[in-house]
């Protein structure tokens, strides 16, 4: 039974779509169904379905008319989603983009104080949620030490002080380690057992998903439903038909492993007692040994605060070492610019070398796609890098069309990439690195937020990079990611990091 303050809400959507105002093509259309009140609904579909739109739109955040074009309706309790302030509660992918304030309790009260709640009930319902999900932290801890697993509590807590009539969850454990995921996944079946909402998940690995709903919609990317029920018997029966669309469904693999065509080459990177960190006599990891080779992945894994993406940017040039060193090899450090404050560092120190240096020697993507967009088109991203080296129009044009067309964004060349799904605008990223054909790669999380087929893609295109696809021969990769199947897909040659003393997920 439910929290007595809290009521279950009523979601449905009735022929509605919604088209952003930067794009010809609907981001959801012709979507219809009912969620009764506290049901527990697992929304899937492939990459560019709509499913984080459609969320969105539920809770009340797409904007009005100046922001994108709208057909149908989508109501809360039978009002229209945009005029049921408070009734539902929205969880995104990226936990940082949720966290508002210095402190957790005040975090957590942020929402309760936006609808004018009183000052004593506030704070009485910000514990009863740190409790629900299982946040058991100070109040004036500061949410920027919180680890990633913790921080997505602290946003779920967020939502529920609220008392929301229903929970949206936007892949909320997408970059989270296998036991972050689990514990999130037990914080979200507790605080509905506590207040008995209603719940909408979208997640792309299903598995731990499937014993809290008792519901499975899928949409298509076309517009529409295309399977709507019981969990076991939607994937079961229609289990072939929802892969081969690019819906993750259990027991069928996307991809069989690519094994490399050739022993690893020569060592491109490596790094001698290397120490990382962010802050200034804050050491994240170390000191660690490591190479990384030609024509082969070397895939970073560890729990959450182990400190992997923060190896990951000192390794690509983005962070200078806080002890040890990283290095070079010849090939790569020839012709490099040094920038005119790092006059003084060693050459072959990446952390040395100008922007334009790193582009054509280290490419890197970031584990949150937004913060490496800089254009306001997905043609013009692409072209960054090249133009930034001087190459020629034409074979800027040839590259883009190249890219545009084996990461599966020709039809978005003239979109927005902020208007993009969570899925492409990780390929949008990646695109954008490959662009300037850089020697080594820098990955973080390649493959989160990919639907089944365009995962699939992904790994073949990293495959191809360790392997050698054009006459700059074998690649250096460097994957860090959770998702283990990235690794035996790739074949990966593990380097592990153990989380630091006191860090939880």
């Amino acid at each position: 039974m439910g929290d007595a303050g809290v009521r279950s809400a009523a979601l449905e959507a009735r022929g509605w779509g919604w088209r952003y105002a930067t794009r010809r093509a609907w981001a959801a259309r012709e979507t219809s169904f009912r969620i009764e009140a506290g049901e527990r609904v697992l929304l899937l579909g492939a990459s560019g379905s709509g499913k984080s739109t459609l969320l969105q739109g539920l809770a009340g955040v797409l904007g009005g008319a100046d922001e994108g074009e709208q057909e149908g309706a989508l109501l809360v309790d039978g009002r229209p989603a945009s005029d049921a302030r408070g009734r539902v509660g929205l969880v995104l992918q990226d936990p940082d983009s949720q966290t508002i304030l210095a402190r957790v309790g005040d975090d957590v009260a942020f929402g309760c104080e936006n609808l004018g709640v009183p000052r004593d009930e506030i704070w009485r319902r910000v514990r009863a949620a740190l409790d629900a999900v299982g946040l058991d932290v100070p109040l004036d801890r500061s949410t920027a030490a919180l680890s990633g697993g913790q921080k997505q509590r602290l946003a779920l807590a967020g939502v529920v002080a609220m008392q929301p009539g229903a929970v949206l969850l936007d892949e909320p454990t997408a970059n989270l380690d296998p036991e972050g995921v689990i514990d999130v996944r037990d914080a979200v079946a507790r605080a509905l057992d506590a207040t008995g909402a209603t719940l909408v998940v979208i997640e792309h690995r299903i598995d731990a998903w499937l014993p809290l709903v008792d519901r499975v919609i899928v949409l298509a990317p076309g517009g529409g439903v295309v399977a709507d029920g019981d969990p076991r018997t939607v994937l079961t029966e229609r289990g072939p038909e929802l892969a081969a669309a690019g819906v993750w469904v259990p027991g069928i693999r996307p991809l069989l492993p690519l094994r490399p065509v050739a022993s690893p080459g020569d060592t491109l990177l490596s790094a001698d007692s290397l120490v990382v960190g962010r802050a200034a006599a804050s050491p994240a990891a170390g000191p660690l040994d490591l190479d990384v080779r030609a024509g082969e992945v070397l895939g970073v894994v560890g729990p959450n605060g182990a400190g992997k993406s923060t190896l990951g940017l000192t390794l690509a040039g983005l962070l200078p070492a806080q002890g040890g060193a990283v290095s070079a090899a010849d090939g790569l450090t020839a012709g490099a610019s040094l920038a005119g404050r790092s006059r003084r560092r060693r050459r072959s120190d990446p952390a040395a070398w100008t922007s334009t240096a790193l582009l054509t020697r280290i490419g890197t993507v970031l584990q949150e796609p937004e913060h490496q967009i800089l254009r306001s088109t997905v043609r013009d991203e692409l072209e960054v890098g090249p133009r930034a080296l001087g190459v020629p129009a034409g074979e800027i044009a040839g590259r883009v069309d190249e890219l545009l067309e084996r990461l599966r964004l020709a039809s978005l060349a003239a979109a927005n990439p902020y208007t993009l799904s969570g899925g492409e605008k990780r390929r949008l990223t990646v695109a954008a690195m490959l662009a300037a054909r850089p020697r080594i790669v820098v990955l973080d999380e390649p493959t989160y937020g990919q639907d089944a087929r365009t995962w699939a893609e992904l790994v073949a295109i990293i495959a191809a990079l360790r392997d050698g696809v054009d006459d700059r021969g074998p690649l250096g990769v460097v994957t860090i990611t959770h998702d283990e199947g990235v690794l035996d897909a790739l074949a990966a040659r593990r380097f592990s990091l153990a989380a630091p003393a006191g860090v939880t997920a």
